[in-house]
């Protein structure tokens, strides 16, 4: 962007990229705020003022005028699913910030229209249905009514999943088919599925009905990586930390970012993990791993982290809050194992743990390791999640060294984790401030995109001010962060966890030129506003790899969508909420959902809407 009264003067080591004009949120203690910054090689160089970069412009130098607006160092995500994510985004139809059903089902019969024949039409996460006015799931009938024909699959949470007539017949479910280990396939009076799928409590029913559809070539899984990480840029991510999960095979699913790391085409870094696949081989492939590669393998833009985020499949708990905690079997021989292999070999590891319960069961391996000196050892680990963590078992994994990695899983969750487990315990779901107060690292991350959203945005307005996507409030004042704090969680937290603290997360002379120019002040916005925040221009390594707005045409080219009728081609990705147009439709929405709740209220289904769900000083 060219800039009257900058003359170029460098001539020699001249910046390849100047950022000036700016507010700079820095997170550098010993320059906390800035206006403008300087990048060669991929790293910043100088920071200060437009004085202080006016002498590293030369003739090839690319100006950026950020007109005043906020900048921030990139978000880094610590726990996202984004090379499974990657390999799936085109063919998914994203009900991300959809305010209605009836917008989201006119989507899918749009969609539907457009889909070829053997094809389906997949909703696979990033919603709840307490985002919607109408607070409530697609009937089968509606998936019915608007793709009689083709396959419709659509995934809600953890908890369950909407088939209609012709994805059964696609997925080969009939009145002889039996239900799955920790599942249930809902059938009617006749012994046939009606469409729907329950996690009872196990999602495997789900994500293996879901791996019965058409995948893509290995040239469009390259294609569509690549428009994931870019939707990804959009936010301003620059990292994340791929925690790896079922049906990501390694190494072949991994293929793809490696090939395009190989040629230079990744525009997010990620440092990621390996998921044993197989129940009961879970210590040979360890076993293999380790004799293949070395934790911090690769570069900045890919590298191994370590293992996990299951190390056992048996030592996993399940996090439907609509059903109960599950009861797990004995798995601490076998676990045991896995941990000393890994600890023996250098390795770090993240785990999966839902309930204290679970973390109480691990940390027990732990402590009998630690009398060995295998704790603290070389390798980084932390658990995942931890929604009901004891402040007892906190303690336990700060004395071993531990960490702790917190997604905002309760956005989507929370209304049905407090219908389970009553406001006190929802209070604390997870205890982020406990963790804090102990001095242990904590990094925040969605866990997208089979439960959250990608949008980093909505976990960061869950952080702060407690909120689910339906406005609930469920966590007090107690247990949020302030804004600074939950940044920093997304941002130096996280290359905390993979050994990068001292290059990333931090706009100082020597790291990582990775920032976004946000397109409002995430500082000053109402706190409502938070989760419609985006990147106007997102810069990693110094290149540029998103641009909007005013600076629309500045970053990298991208090959065209493909396939031509991918959901991603006509409805694009996270949808940007506001217009007139969606009020409207809210508003249309709202009043259907008022006429269907009194009808339940008048025949007894419901209750009048009188009691409060929450404890109201929840809501100060």
């Amino acid at each position: 962007m060219p800039v009257g009264g900058l003359v170029p003067r460098a001539a020699e080591n001249a910046a390849e990229l100047v950022v000036r004009n700016a507010r700079i949120h820095t997170q550098d203690e010993r320059r906390p705020q800035a206006g403008a910054l300087a990048v060669r090689d991929g790293v910043v160089t100088v920071v200060g003022e437009d004085r202080d970069v006016a002498g590293h412009i030369g003739p090839d130098t690319r100006v950026v005028d950020a007109m005043g607006r906020r900048v921030v160092p990139g978000l880094n995500d610590a726990h996202l699913h984004v090379i499974r994510g990657g390999l799936n985004y085109v063919l998914e139809l994203r009900w991300d910030g959809v305010r209605t059903l009836r917008e989201g089902l006119a989507m899918l019969r749009a969609q539907a229209e457009r889909t070829p024949k053997g094809q389906w039409v997949r909703v696979v996460g990033g919603w709840s249905a307490e985002q919607f006015a109408e607070r409530r799931l697609p009937t089968v009938a509606e998936l019915n009514a608007a793709a009689p024909d083709t396959p419709v699959f659509v995934l809600h949470l953890y908890q369950s999943a909407v088939l209609n007539r012709a994805a059964l017949r696609a997925a080969g479910y009939d009145r002889t088919t039996p239900d799955p280990k920790g599942g249930q396939i809902v059938r009617g009076r006749d012994g046939e599925p009606t469409g729907m799928l329950l996690a009872a409590p196990s999602a495997l029913v789900l994500y293996s009905t879901l791996a019965k559809a058409p995948t893509l070539s290995d040239t469009d899984k390259r294609i569509s990586t690549r428009h994931f990480l870019r939707e990804l840029n959009r936010f301003g991510l620059t990292s994340a930390i791929d925690a790896a999960g079922g049906f990501q095979n390694f190494p072949d699913n991994y293929s793809t970012v490696v090939e395009l790391a190989k040629s230079g085409q990744l525009s997010l870094r990620i440092a990621y993990h390996l998921f044993p696949q197989t129940a009961g081989q879970e210590i040979e492939d360890l076993t293999r791993w380790i004799e293949m590669a070395r934790p911090e393998d690769g570069d900045a833009w890919l590298r191994l982290n370590g293992a996990g985020e299951n190390l056992t499949w048996a030592a996993a708990d399940f996090e439907n809050f609509a059903q109960p905690r599950p009861e797990l079997d004995d798995y601490e021989p076998e676990f045991e194992k896995a941990v000393r292999l890994l600890l023996e070999n250098g390795w770090g590891f993240r785990l999966h743990a839902t309930y204290d319960e679970t973390i109480r069961r691990d940390l027990a391996v732990f402590e009998k390791l630690a009398a060995e000196g295998l704790f603290p050892g070389d390798g980084r680990w932390l658990f995942d999640h931890a929604e009901t963590v004891s402040p007892e078992s906190l303690d336990r994994i700060a004395a071993l060294g531990g960490a702790m990695s917190v997604q905002n899983r309760l956005s989507f969750q929370g209304e049905a984790f407090l219908r389970r487990y009553g406001p006190g315990d929802a209070a604390d779901a997870p205890p982020i401030a406990a963790m804090l107060r102990r001095g242990l690292t904590v990094a925040a991350g969605t866990d997208a995109t089979r439960v959250s959203s990608y949008n980093p945005w909505v976990a960061l307005h869950w952080l702060v001010s407690g909120r689910t996507v339906g406005d609930l409030v469920v966590r007090p004042p107690s247990n949020r962060v302030d804004r600074h704090t939950a940044l920093r969680l997304f941002t130096r937290a996280g290359a905390t966890l993979t050994g990068e603290d001292d290059v990333k997360g931090v706009l100082r002379p020597g790291c990582y030129a990775d920032l976004a120019i946000l397109s409002e002040d995430y500082f000053t916005v109402p706190e409502a506003d938070i989760p419609h925040l985006e990147s106007l221009l997102t810069v990693v390594g110094g290149r540029i790899v998103y641009a909007a707005g005013e600076y629309e045409g500045l970053d990298e080219e991208l090959p065209p969508l493909s396939p031509q009728w991918s959901p991603v081609a006509h409805h694009g990705g996270y949808q940007r909420s506001g217009g007139a147009r969606q009020a409207e439709l809210i508003g249309e929405a709202v009043a259907e959902s008022e006429q269907q709740r009194r009808w339940r209220v008048g025949r007894g289904l419901a209750d009048d809407g009188t009691v409060t769900p929450f404890d109201p000083c929840f809501s100060l």
